[in-house]
């Protein structure tokens, strides 16, 4: 499978500064879960499932930060709409967002936050059909695309879990592709 640079890119940027973050209270997150299709998207895709790793930087004192990810995600075709065989669609995406964490005590272990940005999304479709094409030989395609959502970390010292829903907007031709990941993990670091 080939990464597309720009993911790639924003990931090595990501793991570059990491130790740099890590000793100003930066937060890694690995996680996964399920990924909902959304409007037309919803019409041809099945429910699917991802796997996300990220960085996140919110200034102590500020409720302001960032958060930088690169995220995996799988759906198969609903074979109904687009033929029989095992067509499955993958996107691979960064994103770059805004977080906004919600004022809490520092006793306080849930945590709520909202968070939005945009990011640059490789489509592809592998896999074969019955009628004997393969659409793995069609290629990929990258464009761009916005994000926004909201969740809560359960913090316990410098680890915690969270739970994570955001709506995608991948800018395509034609209708957008949408779907709404439902994501849970671990964070690691932070105040």
């Amino acid at each position: 499978m080939r990464v597309p640079k720009a993911v790639t890119m924003l990931l090595v940027g990501s793991l570059a500064g990491a130790p740099a973050l890590y000793a100003q209270g930066a937060e890694f997150s690995l996680g996964g879960g399920l990924s909902i299709p959304s409007s037309t998207f919803n019409d041809v895709a099945k429910l699917g499932w991802h796997g996300l790793v990220g960085v996140s930087f919110v200034p102590t004192n500020w409720p302001v930060g960032i958060q930088v990810d690169g995220q995996y995600h799988q759906f198969k075709l609903d074979n109904d709409v687009v033929g029989p065989g095992s067509l499955k669609d993958r996107i691979i995406m960064g994103t770059g967002d805004i977080v906004y964490k919600f004022k809490t005590s520092e006793t306080t272990k849930f945590r709520p936050y909202i968070l939005g940005g945009g990011g640059v999304y490789n489509l592809k479709t592998t896999g074969s059909s019955d009628l004997g094409t393969i659409a793995s030989t069609t290629g990929s395609t990258t464009k761009f695309g916005l994000n926004a959502g909201a969740g809560f970390d359960f913090k316990a010292g410098s680890a915690g879990l969270f739970v994570e829903g955001r709506f995608h907007d991948v800018f395509t031709t034609g209708k957008d592709l949408q779907f709404i990941p439902i994501t849970i993990g671990i964070r690691l670091g932070g105040h």
